[in-house]
């Protein structure tokens, strides 16, 4: 990167990098930079409001899509692969769980099927649980970030060549259900629901156990879903009809501004809920001029609070 930086005439050290990482550096380059933006969980975004400069904070993922009875089937099944097999599932954006009305359970999981998924039985599931959390339900770093085969290998079986991603049946959610946190490679939980407010309940429960301020989505055609899935989700952006991962941090179909870095509000712990991007990264000067006052009258401040009679006799004694 610094040897392409230098053939197009700008100094190598735009970038620097630390060759030998641990705490102390870390925290002595925040202390001397001007502007940090900080992911890789909380403990980072912490160490970095704490440096003592100005931090930009992004937090973790654990995208969750809601398809319900009017989704074009084949549409959600398409993005969801084009989702989840990007960069091998490790975005934070990549889908993690899909909650799937029931109408369209089967259709969608054969569908799924089609566009590569393999789904796991009862005896591959808990092989997968096995190499991919520990005992404590920490996240194994071994089975970050690979192929299918290589995440059924690790698990002691083998799948076709041709398979893109693992798909397993969701067992519950909460904490101690870690199929239903982030998952960070090629595999996905499904989970069905009965109407649309258990899709809703089923949403808020998945955030409880990780990936509040980050991102959902919805496949739906109807306004009324998208809206009260809106007001529901306590997320900073939800795509509707997208590829999650392609589309979170910007795309040119779909006017979210183009970043790497998703900040996730107060729900993760940072001081925006934008896609940190250009904006974020410099100064404005404002320059103000008197202009013509553009005042409200106390009867619209107030509104019906607004008592004419108390305001003469305040302004009586002020006199």
């Amino acid at each position: 990167m610094r040897e392409a930086l230098q053939r197009e005439g700008a100094p190598a050290d735009i970038l620097q990098c630390l060759t030998k990482v641990n705490i102390p550096m870390s925290q002595a380059l925040m202390a001397r930079a001007d502007l940090i933006i900080a992911t890789g969980g909380q403990p980072m975004v912490r160490a970095a409001h704490s440096s003592g400069t100005p931090a930009y904070g992004v937090g973790a993922g654990n995208s969750t899509m809601i398809i319900d009875e009017t989704a074009d089937i084949q549409e959600a099944a398409l993005n969801t692969r084009l989702s989840k097999t990007s960069d091998f599932g490790s975005g934070c954006s990549a889908d993690g769980n899909l909650i799937i009305e029931a109408s369209i359970f089967d259709k969608l999981l054969a569908q799924l099927q089609l566009e590569g998924g393999y789904l796991a039985n009862d005896e591959e599931k808990a092989a997968l649980r096995a190499v991919m959390w520990d005992e404590e339900a920490h996240r194994l770093p071994d089975t970050v970030a690979i192929a299918p085969q290589q995440l059924a290998r690790a698990a002691g079986f083998s799948i076709p060549a041709d398979r893109k991603f693992i798909i397993v049946h969701g067992d519950g959610i909460g904490k101690e259900h870690v199929y239903s946190s982030e998952k960070l490679t090629t595999l996905l939980a499904v989970y069905k629901y009965k109407g649309f407010d258990q899709a809703l309940q089923l949403m808020r429960a998945i955030y409880e156990v990780g990936g509040k301020g980050h991102s959902c989505g919805i496949y739906s055609f109807s306004r009324e879903h998208i809206h009260a899935l809106a007001l529901a989700a306590p997320v900073s952006r939800i795509m509707v009809r997208q590829p999650q991962s392609k589309a979170n941090a910007g795309a040119f179909n779909n006017g979210m501004p183009m970043t790497s870095s998703l900040g996730c509000g107060t729900w993760g712990g940072n001081i925006v809920s934008e896609n940190v991007h250009l904006k974020h990264y410099m100064n404005t000067t404002w320059v103000s001029v008197p202009i013509k006052e553009d005042k409200p009258s106390d009867e619209e401040l107030f509104g019906s609070f607004y008592d004419p009679v108390l305001e003469a006799e305040v302004e009586t004694a002020t006199t």
